[in-house]
């Protein structure tokens, strides 16, 4: 039995060329996450501990910062060598060109004692004394700065001042390196320019002799209360855990796409399976005939399966450290380089060969027991040769309740707002098609053929008989794709959904010509300020908000106002100095009415308008829902000074036109580098950016799954050919021309690969269309919208690939000449 399959096996691999295929991708994918997650684990651990190479311990704070009184304290504990406060944040530095260069930019706090000194250095020095700057070197090429130099840094905490340019460092590919400029400053100077009141952490250096376990001990007894004490080891590892835990959390996000590629992988394997033990049930009754056992039959195939798993599974390792290095090239041209080099590790050949035979034995048991099922007389008939195998009514009841529970689920997940019921009834919905396929697909196919058979006549009538006569076959064809367009259309709703309802925000809350917005900090004390001073500005308004009494207090513009707030009761145009909007729910909490007196950090103004607010804000930590007061811009500044806002709605004064007024803020950002100016249309694509950017990259992964599915439609097609060889032989001799035969087998492919859209583009929309209803619910503005062009375009390419799948197949039909066929058994 062992040399009989290996030689079955060795006649019969072109059988097996494209579930081979189907295995070798999905392993490729499992094989270079895991290779890419050993590259970045082992940078990971080089770049832990790039700063704290000279470092001993440290101490940490752990709420509030630690002032440089703490750095003297520490500097006087006995074996401590050298002792300096270290803090990160971001700033800005205006270019040669006058603007601010682009980009977030990492600012840190630079020891000026040379024992704790980490950096590595291109060119010049590291800074000594206030005033002076280090760039890194990509940074300084760009923008032509030379040693020596003055550039101007500013933060939040000033606007930009020059420094001294006296070095240049490389960060590449460290924690300090997110692809904008690199900013080191000494301590005071790093503390006035973030506006922080301490340093994040104090770094130590001992002296020689001194252990560094025995120093963290002397250090924890000076530190005090809310400080963290750690020796250097204990640094190194927390350094390694935060950065490793990032590698995880991205190797868990591809094995998450990965399994989704195996497992339509595996409906390929087990459908292929079925299709070949089928054709092979006259032969398998002939061994039961001459004493084969049914245990040794389904050994066999069994084996079969392995041998096939095995050699696509190293193919699959080949193919997957070719795509890690395909992607380490990638993100080596985007702000994530990765560091640690790409090695073959044997653990990871091991677990993706594991799998990838796993896998292909798991998928081919349940054929391979079926195969067995053949009575041994049944090879002295033509009983042996089944195409048609119904599903049983067991399978179709349970099938058919799945699917109207997940329906049901998706229908009742917005009416409880739990996001978890979307995903629950995503499962159960495709569950149900898988059970209920062989009802189903065989039923859509009939439909879709419909306009088919009118078009192009008899043929396409044998196209649509040929493609349902196995319902489970065409169903198990049909609903691997069902898994990756699900996926994709679901993404694809889903992000143009957000993106539109992120836009209608936009249009709702910010009604002003242009935006300012601070780049990744607060906007600058005093900027707003400057801004409203300027004659050709008319609307200055800039976002805050403050908490107290457990009530959260917001700035607001009277000439803004009417955009999302609604009086209920009193008038709008009334809001003013010395008045307040009272929302709603507070008012009827504290029984306030218009004109009431009402107390705000201990002064005393009057209730203009009780309201509702129209966009729903979420409420602050701590503060009831539509708990909300909305005080003048002057107002709140008398009663908040230190509240800072991330965005400032500007609109140009009467008569101005747009051209005069960004050129009047440009002007007044000149010396804000962690400002940046923007139109509405621009700020609308900020905000929806990065949907894009994970839309293209969740496309691109799930393209994976996409293509091993049409994998499967071709290799469906291909043995049914095989199977049909004497049938298609007979309608060739009776008069179907070869053309006729190549379209035949086309409108087969397409009724595999469009039913299978179809399900899949409706399971996506029905699922993003479940999830918008909770996000509305929740609190936002969001509908499902549907983007048809991209649709109509995932349908486009499914209808394009199950044509070209069906070439080879053609071609092989046409192959053998037609008496030879005749004679095929």
């Amino acid at each position: 039995m062992l040399r009989l399959t290996l030689r079955s096996l060795r006649a019969e691999a072109v059988r097996m060329l494209l579930s081979t295929l189907a295995v070798v991708l999905g392993v490729a994918f499992i094989a270079g996450t895991l290779i890419l997650n050993d590259a970045l684990t082992a940078g990971a651990y080089a770049r832990a501990g790039t700063f704290d190479r000279h470092t001993d311990a440290a101490v940490y704070a752990e709420k509030e910062p630690l002032p440089a009184a703490a750095v003297d304290r520490v500097r006087a504990v006995d074996g401590v060598a050298a002792a300096a406060g270290e803090l990160t944040g971001t700033g800005g530095i205006v270019g040669s060109d006058g603007r601010p260069v682009l980009g977030y930019a990492v600012l840190a706090a630079i020891p000026t004692e040379p024992a704790l000194r980490s950096y590595d250095v291109v060119a010049g020095r590291l800074p000594d004394r206030p005033g002076e700057v280090v760039l890194d070197a990509p940074t300084a090429a760009q923008e032509g700065f030379t040693i020596g130099a003055p550039v101007r840094v500013g933060g939040t905490g000033r606007t930009a001042r020059p420094y001294t340019l006296v070095g240049t460092v490389d960060v590449a590919g460290t924690t300090r390196d997110v692809g904008g400029p690199f900013i080191g400053l000494v301590g005071p100077d790093a503390l006035a320019v973030t506006g922080e009141k301490g340093y994040g952490r104090i770094m130590v250096a001992a002296r020689p002799g001194v252990a560094d376990r025995a120093l963290a001990a002397r250090l924890a007894s000076v530190a005090g209360d809310g400080t963290t004490v750690k020796a250097r080891q204990q640094i190194l590892d927390d350094a390694v855990e935060d950065a490793v835990r990032n590698a995880r959390q991205l190797t868990m996000a591809l094995l998450t796409f990965a399994a989704v590629a195996v497992v339509v992988a595996g409906f390929v394997i087990a459908n292929t399976f079925a299709i070949v033990l089928a054709q092979r049930t006259r032969r398998t009754a002939l061994l039961r005939v001459v004493g084969a056992t049914r245990g040794q039959v389904f050994g066999a195939a069994v084996l079969e399966s392995a041998v096939v798993g095995l050699v696509a599974s190293a193919l699959g390792v080949l193919l997957g450290a070719g795509l890690a290095a395909g992607m380490t090239a990638l993100l080596s041209r985007t702000t994530a380089p990765i560091a640690g080099e790409l090695t073959l590790a044997p653990g990871t050949v091991l677990v993706s060969v594991l799998l990838g035979v796993l896998l292909t034995v798991g998928a081919a048991l349940l054929p391979a027991w079926h195969g067995t099922r053949v009575a041994p007389v049944a090879a002295l008939t033509d009983a042996a040769v089944q195409p048609t195998l119904r599903a049983g009514r067991l399978r179709l009841a349970a099938g058919a309740l799945v699917l109207v529970a997940g329906i049901a689920t998706l229908a009742g997940a917005a009416a409880v707002g739990q996001v978890v019921l979307v995903a629950g009834g995503g499962i159960l919905v495709f569950f149900g098609i898988v059970l209920f396929g062989p009802v189903l697909v065989p039923a859509l196919a009939r439909l879709v053929g419909w306009p088919l058979r009118r078009v192009i006549g008899a043929t396409a009538a044998l196209a649509v008989a040929n493609a349902v006569r196995n319902p489970r076959r065409i169903a198990a064809t049909s609903t691997a794709l069902v898994i990756g367009i699900g996926l994709v259309s679901a993404f694809v709703v889903g992000a143009h959904s957000t993106k539109e309802g992120i836009e209608r925000s936009v249009d709702a809350q910010i009604g002003v010509d242009f935006v300012v917005t601070g780049i990744g900090v607060d906007l600058p004390a005093g900027l707003a300020g400057e801004l409203a001073a300027r004659p050709e500005l008319g609307v200055v308004h800039e976002l805050r908000t403050a908490v107290t009494d457990a009530v959260q207090v917001r700035a607001a513009h009277p000439a803004l106002v009417g955009r999302t707030l609604t009086a209920t009761a009193g008038d709008l145009s009334r809001f003013g100095p010395g008045t307040v909007l009272v929302h709603r729910d507070l008012a009827a909490a504290r029984g306030w009415t218009v004109g009431d007196p009402v107390t705000v950090k201990g002064r005393t103004f009057r209730v203009a308008a009780v309201v509702v607010d129209d966009a729903e804000p979420a409420p602050s930590a701590g503060v009831p829902a539509g708990h909300l007061i909305d005080l003048t811009d002057a107002d709140f500044t008398a009663l908040f000074p230190a509240e800072r806002g991330y965005l400032a709605e500007v609109d140009p004064a009467g008569g101005v036109d747009a051209g005069r007024a960004r050129a009047a803020i440009e002007s007044v950002l000149a010396p804000y580098p962690t400002v940046n100016l923007m139109d509405q249309a621009a700020y609308k694509r900020m905000l929806t950016g990065t949907v894009d950017m994970v839309l293209a990259l969740v496309t691109a992964l799930l393209g994976l799954a996409v293509v091993i599915a049409l994998v499967g439609v071709a290799n469906t097609l291909s043995l049914s050919v095989l199977e049909r060889t004497r049938e298609n032989a007979v309608l060739r001799a009776v008069g179907l021309t070869r053309g006729r035969m190549r379209v035949m087998l086309a409108v087969e492919a397409v009724l595999m690969a469009v039913v299978g859209a179809l399900l899949g583009l409706g399971l996506g929309t029905a699922v993003s269309a479940s999830a918008m209803a909770v996000l509305d619910r929740l609190g936002g503005d969001f509908h499902v919208v549907l983007p048809l062009g991209q649709l109509a375009g995932i349908l486009g390419v499914a209808l394009v690939a199950a044509l070209l799948a069906s070439v080879v197949p053609a071609r092989r039909a046409l192959a053998r000449p037609v008496v030879e066929a005749l004679a095929d058994q």
